[in-house]
């Protein structure tokens, strides 16, 4: 029995020695553990210490004597200078806060000296149950910072007076500008796609956010560079809102500030917040000038957005009609005025299920155009004019040939194949452009039929064009004008659609055409070759008369006021 007890002992002893031995084992495992775990400390935070250490005993914070009267304590910073690692946080708290005659203290901080994001950056903290706490980063990175936190007035609007202030010795280099909100930004709950307010730019920035704004409500952004400044208004759309802004005036910095309505006031706009966007590209943009007829016609110009961009010759432009604003299903086209110099010519493009797609030529040749974008009038009468009203107005740059007589243009489709067509059969086994010329005015004299209808009823249409000639074989002067135009221009010969007055003793609005022949501008009326009206009916009597008439006597009837393109 003795021996089992000592056996029994002996046991013991060595089961205690393993248990000791594991848990030592342990403990060396765990210690290492603990030593990898171990971060470095932040270098800056050692800069801190030695910048305090450097400026002495630190000073307690004092408060103004205002912040006494309503009863102010701040819990942070506590000292009046002292030195951080990128960032301090002011917070505190005001015991008559009810008094007050905003929500907001309003906070500067000021850099001691200017940097790449500017010298001073203002917070509007909101005041909640008469707490406010705003966490602040360095705008200029290292460096010496004031910064001053004011209270509202108890008596005065829009008025605030100082309750304390302390200097930042900043150690960290790293440029952090904090997207900080006016009042108004609060008010609207705007917030936007960017933590930072600083920040590196090229050609483009896309502007996007949130706000606590209606469909009827519209963003306005307002760009500035130097003595340079645009602006835009942009839609808001489900409390969202996006948009691309060209960085216009090359390198450096933009002032992009972000607008939201005025709740008291029609029509006006103040500043929510403000980004500072250093842009990196030399490309020097011009802007795009928008009218108010931008907004209300509910127009969103997609492309271009930006003016001063190259084209070979031929431009495209995109964009959307709103459905639901004025005329919205109404506005069936777009009208496009292209100018160089003293040379105009208009375009039409088709919108369908409110969008628009398309391109136009730039068809005096090389160099700077002013194209303006326009909506139609929309009216119910008819009328042998139209009305239309300028909503964008840029400038292109073109290096195209001037081709101004070949191109297809308004009501003049000689590139489509039906038109082309046609004219390969009217001038098969002509070999001059007069033996062309003269099968076109031929054809065109012939087979068109004067609308009388569409005369008396001023019904005229933003479509008229060749094509539609060509398949109902009846029309106006202007209408045998366009099919005569691009068959021609469709045999490789250059022509023009003349306007001018013809008629007797009370000449009225006509349309003809030149073709240029062997280097000379010929004329060709194929309306007046078709035939005649007698008692308000159309007569078919096809004559030659008016194919390279003599012009002597053709300036007896008619009129030439200029050439429309």
């Amino acid at each position: 029995m003795r021996r089992n007890q000592s056996l029994w002992l002996v046991m013991l002893s060595l089961l205690a020695g393993f248990l000791f031995l594991t848990a030592c084992s342990d403990s060396n495992a765990s210690s290492g553990e603990t030593k990898a775990d171990q971060k470095e400390e932040d270098p800056y935070d050692k800069e801190v210490k030695k910048k305090n250490e450097e400026l002495g005993e630190l000073e307690s914070l004092k408060l103004s004597s205002y912040s006494e009267e309503i009863g102010v304590t701040i819990a942070e910073p506590t000292y009046k200078e002292f030195a951080a690692n990128g960032k301090v946080s002011v917070n505190g708290e005001i015991e008559k806060y009810q008094d007050l005659k905003s929500d907001f203290a309003w906070i500067k901080v000021r850099a001691s000296e200017e940097g790449p994001s500017g010298r001073q950056l203002e917070y509007y903290t909101p005041i909640e149950d008469g707490k406010f706490k705003q966490n602040i980063h360095f705008f200029n990175g290292e460096g010496e910072y004031r910064v001053t936190v004011q209270l509202p007035s108890k008596d005065r609007e829009n008025y605030y007076y100082d309750t304390a202030s302390f200097t930042v010795h900043n150690v960290n280099p790293e440029v952090n500008r904090d997207v900080t909100m006016t009042p108004f930004g609060h008010d609207a709950e705007l917030t936007l796609n960017t933590k930072s307010s600083y920040f590196k730019g090229n050609e483009v920035f896309s502007l996007k956010g949130e706000a606590d704004l209606s469909d009827e409500d519209t963003i306005m952004v307002r760009l500035k560079k130097d003595s340079e400044n645009w602006k835009q208004v942009i839609p808001v759309k489900n409390g969202e809102f996006q948009y691309d802004i060209p960085l216009f005036y090359g390198k450096g910095i933009h002032e992009l500030e972000v607008l939201v309505p005025d709740g008291d006031r029609d029509n006006y706009y103040q500043t929510a917040t403000t980004l500072l966007i250093d842009n990196e590209s030399n490309r020097v943009m011009s802007p795009i000038d928008y009218s108010e007829t931008y907004r209300e016609r509910g127009v969103t110009l997609e492309s271009p957005q930006f003016g001063g961009e190259e084209s070979d010759g031929e431009y495209t432009i995109q964009g959307s009609i709103d459905p639901k604003s004025e005329f919205g299903p109404e506005t069936t086209h777009v009208y496009i005025t292209t100018k160089k110099g003293e040379d105009e010519a208009l375009d039409v493009i088709p919108v369908e299920d409110y969008t628009f797609d398309d391109s136009f030529y730039l068809r005096f040749g090389p160099g700077t155009y002013e194209v303006t974008l326009s909506v139609p009038e929309i009216k119910e009468e008819n009328s042998d004019y139209f009305r239309f009203f300028g909503f964008a107005k840029f400038e292109v740059k073109s290096t195209g040939e001037d081709q101004r007589d070949l191109l297809p243009s308004r009501g003049v489709q000689s590139d489509a194949p039906e038109i082309q067509k046609q004219a390969k059969v009217v001038t098969a086994r002509k070999t001059s452009d007069r033996d062309k010329a003269k099968a076109i005015y031929d054809y065109v004299a012939k087979n068109v039929s004067y609308d009388v209808k569409k005369y008396e009823n001023d019904d005229f249409n933003w479509d008229d064009s060749a094509l539609k000639t060509l398949e109902s074989k009846t029309g106006v002067c202007q209408d045998y004008a366009y099919l005569a135009i691009a068959m021609l221009r469709a045999s490789d010969v250059e022509a023009r659609f003349v306007e001018g007055r013809a008629g007797g003793i009370f000449p009225g609005r006509h349309a003809w055409v030149e073709a240029k022949l062997d280097g000379e501008w010929m004329t060709m009326d194929p309306t007046w070759g078709s035939g005649y009206l007698k008692d308000g009916e159309f007569v078919p009597a096809f004559n030659e008369d008016y194919f390279e008439p003599d012009m002597n006597e053709f300036k007896k009837t008619h009129t030439r006021t200029g050439v429309s393109y």
